[in-house]
This record gives C-alpha cells, structure tokens and sequence, in this order.
C-alpha cells in the first residue's frame, strides 16, 4: 500500500474515532454493523443495515409524522425494495423522486439503494415542462412524488410507474403510495445488487437547462473523514435538515448523518421559527442550511429567537449559494461560534470550507480546502496565477461526478475539474469566490465580477441584500444593472447607493441603474434566479 494511501486511511481512523464512529460496542452490535457494510458497502443500503444491527432501536428519522428506528426503516425499506422488484424495478433502472423532506424522500432512497437502482432528485420548484424535459432525457421507469405535484407530472411520460411518497388527502386514488407498498412488501433482507446504484443529482439551472449530474456512490468513509476534519459533527446526535434534500448539500448531510448513526430531523416546509422550535425541541447539536434560511430564521429578531433554547446547536452548517460576510458575523453573534460553510458544486462536490475562525477573520471567505481536497486557480491558458490574483478555481477530490448524463462534463486541468466560478486565495491561503466564469461583465473594456459589487453594496446598513448583473448596452458592450432589497423604504436614494460604490471602487464598477425591489426571484437552494432579472430590464 502506497504511502499516501496509508496516511489517508490513517487520517480517516482518526476523525472516525474522533466522532465516534468508531468506538468500543457490544460484540453482538458489532457483529450487526460488520454484516451491514458488508452486505451493501458504504451506500444508503449498508448505511442503514449497519445502523439497524448495532443500534436498532435508536430513532433513525423524526418528521410531521412521528419517530421511526434505524430497525424500523431497515424492515420497511425491505420491504419497499421487494415491493418495488415485484413491479419490474430492477438494478440499473433509473428512478425519478420529486418529494420534499421527509420519510418518503430517506426511505426510497434506500431501497432504491438495495436494489442497485439509480436515484434521480428532481427539483421541488421545477416546472412541469421542466419535469417533462428531464424524465425524457433520463428516461426513468418509475416516479416517486408527493401527492402535490401529481399536476406537475401529469407530463412525464405514460408508461412510468407512479407511486406517491406523501398523501395530503384521504381517499382512493389511482397510484399507490410508499405506505401501501411497504406494508404489503416482504420485510425480509434484500439480496445485494451486483453493482451499487448511482445518484444523479440536477444542476440548479440558473443559467439554462437544468443538467443530471451522476455521482458514484462512496468506496469508503474517506470522503465523510474529509468533511469530518472541519466540521465537528459527533455520532449519535440530532441533525436538523432544513437544506433540500434533493440539493447536494442536505443529500450530503442525511449521508453524514447515516455515517454517524445520527437521528435526522426533516420538515417538509421551511419555517424560519419552526426551525428553530424543532431545534430546541429535539437539542439538534446540526442545523443544516441554505444562507437565504440563516438569513430568514435571524430576521425573526432576538425576541423571538430568545424564545428558544438551541444552546445545544454545535454546527450550522451552510452551503448552496454564497454566504455574505455580515451575515456570517450576525448568526455567529446569536448563536455562537458554530457556523461553517461549505463552497463546492454539483460537479466537484466540495471544495473548500470556511470555520468559524475562519469567518471572523476573513468574513465571506469560502475557506480552505478539507483533508484529501486539492484546489488550484487558472488562468485562459491553463496557467497557475499566483497567490491573491484572480483564477478560474479547479478542483480534485473523491467524489466529484462522472459526467452529464445527458453527455459531456467540465474542463480539467492536471487531473483537477473546473468548479465554473472564479476566485483568489488570500494570504492565509482561504479562498474567496469573485463571481461564475462565465458571469463576467465588460464594460467599456474593463472586466468586473459582479461578486464584488455585490457585497460591497449589501455592506451597506440600509441594504438588506442585492444582485447585479450586465446587460448589453450599444455603447459600452455591457453595462451593469443592480437589483436591490431595502431595510426600509425610502431609507436610500438610487444616488446614494452609486456613491458608496463610488467611494470604494473603481467608477467603472458603479451600477448604472439600480432597482430597488421587494425580493430577489430564488431557487430552492436560495441562488439568484439573474435571468428572470434580466428579464425585468
């Protein structure tokens, strides 16, 4: 075994032991745990097989429907995988889920898993064309969906199997539900397939066409050790899982979680202050997030949040879009020194990972890369740039995808894959994110990353938040427009909001208009939908 190999594995050792994954149980649970992993390997199959045999009677997900075991999600996902091969589902095949988060989304994944089929998230915001669009592209056998969206999949094709994971209604109806399934299926252990299933996760689609991202399942605990060595997730905790599950960022969370045999808290709507109730409620040590939700739950003020006791939160952890400095010091001022975030991709998986230290230090920093993660910038011509110049950021770790399913995939440069932003690295060596490659605005000539603009601008007290972009303009080739939300009507004139950029940047970074309106058009993972703003000009 390579050196480097042996390091790796002992690195691993360490922050397993260190979360308590690996420590002294029973023989008879260590037994079940040993057969779990060997049955599946590290997929959600062995996952939960392995937690079942060594701690079956712990709550393995708490949602609006009540606790249920890791012995009892291991029997019913059996029995879901039997069900499922009993209608055709076999290794291989392509499945489509369209839920929220709750036990549907967790438990037919799972089964899925035991059966080395193929899960593919679809987005809960898309569109039925969209819908249409993709399931005719991936062509999957079946679709799993929450009974509010039977509308949106009234297009996905005919001949797709249909089963609903979350009823809303009482009375017949024409698909059967997960809840059906399981309670007619065979709870006995499924056969392993012969190869593990993939996932297949869509690109966001902010700037066209929402893509399937196909993703390996994990070889080993290595990639959770890397995240491990930054975030101080422990085993057997509460997690709270507000972040989409569909979204790269929740899916890697229930994972970690299923790694650590921690208890998953899911609720199928984000409510700022039910968040935070079910925190306090269940003492989640996690609460896994999108910035726009940090943004939300602090927004409620300290009176309402004073309500809560969530002295029990050891980690907020944050990713899917950019988390802005102010905001960073503000949830670490309520909550503490618990805030990390996490700046990665569909594509590369992670990238970098900014600690609390981190983010007092360098607010907006995206971070350093974790353990086993390399990170380089690039000029056009596939040159290194030096440190604190600007690059196009590249990245090399275990878990990046394979490819579009659709076809095709990102540049790599020297074994490393494009993230599709740009950024620099400061002095201390964290990385900070300067705008999308391909998001660049000319503007008579000079180059600007609307990043920069942006967080200049949301600095300002009577800001709340704000989005720019460039339109073609017949004289300059691009000019540069700004969407902005206020504190407070009327608190900031147009030209107010000029000369403070004025006054900071170069003049040519300086908005030539700018919008004041009531909220930014946002995916569910809260980026900013720009296309729908440039509509608007």
């Amino acid at each position: 075994m390579q050196l480097g190999v042996i390091g790796t594995k002992l690195h691993t050792l360490r922050q397993l032991q260190r979360t308590g994954i690996v420590r002294p149980m029973a023989p008879g649970r260590l037994i079940g745990l040993a057969k779990g992993l060997k049955t599946y390997g590290p997929t959600p199959a062995g996952g939960y097989a392995a937690a079942a045999g060594a701690c079956g009677d712990r709550p393995a997900i708490i949602d609006e429907l009540g606790v249920l075991t890791f012995g009892q999600v291991h029997r019913r996902t059996n029995a879901l995988a039997h069900a499922f091969a009993a209608r055709g589902i076999q290794e291989g095949d392509n499945v489509a889920l369209l839920c929220r988060n709750h036990r549907g989304f967790v438990e037919a994944t799972i089964a899925l898993s035991k059966l080395g089929a193929h899960a593919l998230y679809l987005n809960t915001m898309f569109a039925g064309p969209q819908i249409t669009d993709v399931c005719a592209r991936e062509q999957p056998t079946a679709l799993i969906y929450d009974e509010e969206f039977t509308e949106l999949c009234a297009g996905a094709g005919d001949d797709l199997q249909r089963y609903v994971a979350w009823t809303d209604t009482e009375g017949p109806r024409t698909e059967e539900t997960l809840s059906e399934l399981i309670a007619t299926g065979d709870p006995t252990d499924v056969a392993p397939p012969e190869k593990p299933g993939r996932i297949v996760i869509l690109t966001s689609g902010t700037t066209g066409t929402p893509k399937g991202a196909a993703r390996p399942q994990p070889k080993s605990l290595d990639p959770a050790a890397s995240l491990f060595s930054k975030i101080p997730l422990k085993a057997h905790q509460h997690t709270m899982i507000a972040a989409p599950l569909f979204h790269s960022w929740g899916l890697a969370h229930f994972f970690l979680a299923m790694s650590l045999r921690s208890t998953i808290v899911l609720r199928r709507r984000f409510d700022p202050e039910g968040t935070v109730a079910a925190v306090a409620e269940h003492g989640c040590s996690a609460l896994v997030v999108v910035p726009v939700m940090l943004q939300r739950i602090l927004d409620l003020g300290p009176e309402t949040l004073g309500k809560y006791d969530t002295s029990s939160l050891k980690v907020i952890a944050a990713s899917g879009s950019a988390l802005p400095g102010p905001l960073a010091i503000e949830a670490m001022d309520q909550f503490g020194e618990v805030l990390y975030n996490l700046y990665g991709s569909t594509e590369v998986a992670w990238a970098t990972i900014a600690t609390p230290e981190d983010l007092r230090a360098a607010p907006g920093t995206a971070g350093r890369p974790p353990h086993g993660t390399v990170v380089r910038l690039y000029d056009e011509q596939g040159r290194e740039v030096p440190q604190g110049q600007v690059g196009r950021i590249f990245v090399g770790n275990e878990m990046q995808f394979e490819g579009y399913t659709g076809g095709g995939g990102k540049e790599i440069i020297d074994g490393l894959m494009s993230s599709g932003d740009v950024g620099h690295f400061d002095e201390g060596g964290r990385l900070f994110i300067d705008g999308r490659d391909d998001e660049m605005i000319v503007s008579g000539g000079e180059n600007v990353f609307p990043r920069e603009v942006e967080d200049l601008l949301a600095s300002h007290d009577a800001i709340h938040e704000v989005a720019v972009l460039g339109v073609e303009d017949a004289e300059w080739g691009q000019r540069l427009v700004a969407f902005v939300v206020v504190h407070e009507e009327g608190s900031i004139t147009e030209d107010d909001m000029k000369d403070h950029v004025k006054v900071n940047l170069a003049r040519y970074k300086v908005p030539r208009e700018i919008y004041v309106v009531d909220e930014l058009p946002r995916n569910a993972t809260g980026k900013i939908l720009k296309r729908e703003l440039r509509e608007r000009v």
